[in-house]
């Protein structure tokens, strides 16, 4: 029997009841409270986004100081950057996990204050040793960030997966960008001194942690709508495939803490081709935007471009992003199956490798620009992985499976365009190289892109 008083409150009469599964708070201010929580779990959506790129893209600007002043060799200054993609396939693989024990906000949050403790850390380091461990923890807190993000995204805003994801994939954009052309200037703004310009990024850490705080004991987000919906429906059609009284089990289990009967049926994912399908479309087009952002400049140095113009074409290819990461989301929740947007990007992509081949300098300006779309395959990758399951815990696996293989994958790219660049003496092998990707990337692109999702493949 209900426990709650028989007064009702006068607006009740027109709303319909709430379904008992999905209530909102329970405070007397509930739907002024469910929306605050929803603007304050935006902004850290967005703040968050902001610092998941800046502890790589600040040390790619000063890596010449840095191993100079750490004494670095030219294999472990290689290594180096290497790492990112390792530390996001082992540390992100933990995501789930702790997500389910401790709630995806707090996970967050504290992959924030790993990012902050290790960019406050990374400058007093005295060795190589202490820098890679200083870097390995603000990796860390990235890695599971990035697992997390498609599920707060999921979990809080089931019905604007394609308008979110657009949101914190363009301050994702925006802060990769930012550090790489403003890096080395405010450097030389403190001095010159390495150590404070890699330090002074903490400052943005730290203001990430803040939304988050409030949000620590947050287990089971407010959620808007049914679960699996998107907007303008395309979640809608795999909701209703579920169908009502699979909802509401879902729902009520879900904010009990346990998995719902659907999704601990599911068979293990490697298993599945849709997440295979999104593994590999994730692995390959990040294996072409760590490419890009490691070798694009020189590419263009080593064809006359001045070095100050390759650095500030390298940034035209990242801004790109901003723009683009907030409309492709959205188009592709429109879109019953994203295969076309697949294609459009990695043809860009085909045409931008090309140009680089024939005419570096000449076209330099427009093959940046392409690569530059080229590269908003990650946001539609991320996009896909809210849309390829029906529940938050799907996504939670699914996001895992998806992003620990695809960085796998994404390893050995840069790697192995250093060394076909040093044994063949020029760019054409490697680019040749880089174009011949775009083809598996879209061929596996669109298989998971088809409107279906793993719990249809069990």
């Amino acid at each position: 029997m209900s426990d709650e008083p028989k007064t009702l409150d006068p607006a009740a009469v027109t709303r319909p009841a709430p379904v008992p599964e999905r209530s909102a708070p329970t405070t007397p201010d509930g739907g002024r409270t469910a929306r605050w929580t929803l603007g304050l779990v935006s902004v850290g959506l967005v703040l968050a986004a902001l610092n998941l790129r800046p502890a790589i893209t600040s040390l790619g600007a000063l890596l010449e100081e840095v191993s100079a002043g750490l004494h670095m060799s030219g294999t472990v200054a290689g290594v180096l950057t290497s790492v990112p993609p390792l530390c996001f396939a082992i540390f992100g693989i933990t995501a789930p996990r702790l997500a389910r024990r401790f709630g995806p906000a707090a996970v967050v949050c504290a992959g924030m204050a790993a990012i902050l403790a290790g960019l406050l850390l990374r400058p007093l380091a005295s060795g190589t040793a202490a820098f890679l461990a200083a870097s390995a923890l603000a990796l860390m807190g990235i890695a599971v960030s990035n697992v997390l993000m498609p599920v707060i995204v999921k979990r809080y805003f089931p019905d604007r997966i394609g308008s979110m994801t657009g949101l914190y994939s363009m301050a994702l954009a925006l802060g990769t960008s930012l550090a790489a052309a403003v890096t080395v200037p405010m450097t030389d703004a403190l001095g010159g001194d390495w150590r404070l310009g890699l330090g002074v990024w903490a400052v943005l850490a730290a203001l990430a942690v803040l939304p988050w705080l409030p949000l620590v004991k947050d287990r089971t987000g407010t959620a808007r709508t049914e679960p699996g919906t998107t907007e303008s429906g395309a979640g809608s059609r795999t909701g209703s495939r579920a169908g009502s009284r699979t909802e509401s089990r879902t729902a009520s289990r879900t904010e009990s803490g346990t998995a719902p009967a659907a999704e601990t049926a599911l068979r293990p994912l490697y298993r599945s081709r849709t997440a295979w399908a999104l593994a590999c479309f994730f692995g390959l087009q990040a294996t072409g935007a760590y490419i890009t952002m490691g070798w694009m400049p020189q590419i263009f140095r080593d064809a006359g471009v001045p070095a100050s113009t390759a650095g500030v074409l390298l940034a035209v290819t990242m801004v790109m992003g901003v723009p683009l990461a907030f409309v492709i989301p959205r188009l592709a929740t429109r879109m019953r199956h994203q295969g076309p947007i697949v294609v459009a990007l990695g043809t860009c992509g085909l045409v931008g490798y090309t140009g680089l081949l024939l005419a570096p300098a000449g076209g330099a300006w427009v093959w940046a620009v392409l690569l530059g779309i080229s590269n908003c395959s990650f946001p539609l990758a991320l996009t896909m992985i809210g849309m390829r399951s029906r529940t938050g815990t799907g996504v939670v696996r699914l996001s895992a499976f998806a992003q620990c293989v695809g960085y796998l994958i994404s390893i050995p790219g840069p790697l192995l365009v250093g060394v076909l660049y040093q044994h063949s003496g020029g760019w054409g092998v490697p680019i040749a190289l880089m174009g011949g990707l775009m083809v598996p990337q879209m061929i596996v692109g669109s298989l998971a892109g088809r409107d279906r999702t793993i719990e249809d493949e069990s």
